[in-house]
């Protein structure tokens, strides 16, 4: 009885411990899994929050062009700032392995300041880089805003049937003022200082306000003028019309100098920068980004009456 006894409780114990080795391994096996779900879904995060978006110039893999993307209209509140084209452009410009760098721009302009910014840095970047040159490859469109900053390139490419131009300066809105009469409401509005409620909307038309307006819309298209001169230098052929606001194709825009000569990106990359590899640099919002900027335009919505009057003055 003794030795079956003992044979009974080693059979138990061995089965017992069988059983705890199979629920370590099990456990091991679980804690593996969900260590690599986690950094699965910790990289799909970062990915999905953009953080991973930037070229990293060591991962490049030698001599390279850069490219980076304007799409869309040029303003603070859209992927297409100026704090994006800058870090892009900087990002592009310091990489030792860059031997060019092509602005992809498809745009039909927006604000004057968020385009001025770019076209300073760009040619603040050109004179500290002297042996990296920028050229602007236009798609659809390179209008306006747009233009304002393909001036600062070195070279303008185009396709034949781009729409390219549209130097000038415009300031848009509406006036309600005979819908409230034929309605019978009364504008109630209540200022402290006497243009305060400048191009108010609701109330009737003022011509000193207007005057104003033309005088600050032609001092912001002066500019602009300017710009395009500077950067397009003895390239530029004046004639009345090219500073009026119209626009041309890409085969007109060469013969009136607003360009230079028909590519794409990979022919420039290839045959005028001579490196055919080409890494975007491109800065792309991630999600938090663009809920950061819609949380402060939210905010700056709910306090609309300190100057938020004029806000339409655009290069478009």
């Amino acid at each position: 009885m003794s030795e079956q006894n003992n044979w009974e409780r080693s059979v138990l114990e061995k089965l017992a411990l069988s059983a705890i080795q199979e629920q370590r391994r099990a456990r091991h096996w679980g804690i593996f899994f969900k260590v690599l779900t986690f950094g699965y879904l910790f990289i799909v995060l970062f990915l999905f929050l953009g953080w991973f978006n930037k070229a990293d110039g060591g991962l490049a893999g030698g001599k390279h062009t850069a490219l980076i993307d304007l799409r869309g209209v040029i303003s603070a509140d859209s992927a297409a700032n100026a704090d994006n084209l800058i870090d892009s452009l900087q990002e592009a410009f310091k990489d030792k392995n860059t031997q060019g760098v092509i602005l992809r721009i498809n745009s039909p302009g927006g604000s004057p300041v968020q385009a001025g910014y770019v076209n300073d840095e760009i040619r603040r970047l050109r004179a500290l880089h002297p042996n990296i040159p920028l050229y602007v490859v236009v798609e659809d469109m390179c209008a306006s805003g747009g233009y304002y900053i393909a001036a600062a390139a070195d070279k303008i490419y185009v396709n034949k049937a781009s729409i390219v131009g549209s130097i000038g300066v415009l300031m848009d809105g509406f006036g309600f003022t005979g819908t409230m009469e034929k309605l019978g409401v009364e504008r109630r509005l209540m200022t402290a200082g006497e243009n305060k409620g400048f191009m108010d909307p609701f109330s009737p038309r003022n011509p000193k306000h207007e005057e104003f307006t033309r005088k600050m819309l032609a001092e912001i298209h002066q500019q602009f003028i300017d710009v395009v001169r500077q950067g397009r230098g003895k390239r530029l052929k004046e004639t009345p019309e090219i500073f009026s606001g119209l626009f041309w194709t890409g085969d007109q825009s060469i013969k009136m100098g607003l360009a230079d000569e028909i590519g794409t990106v990979d022919s420039v990359a290839r045959d005028v920068i001579k490196a055919e590899d080409i890494v975007d640099y491109t800065t792309h919002e991630g999600i938090a980004d663009r809920l950061a900027k819609k949380f402060g335009a939210g905010v700056a919505s709910a306090f609309p009456g300190f100057g938020a009057q004029i806000n339409g003055i655009s290069l478009r």
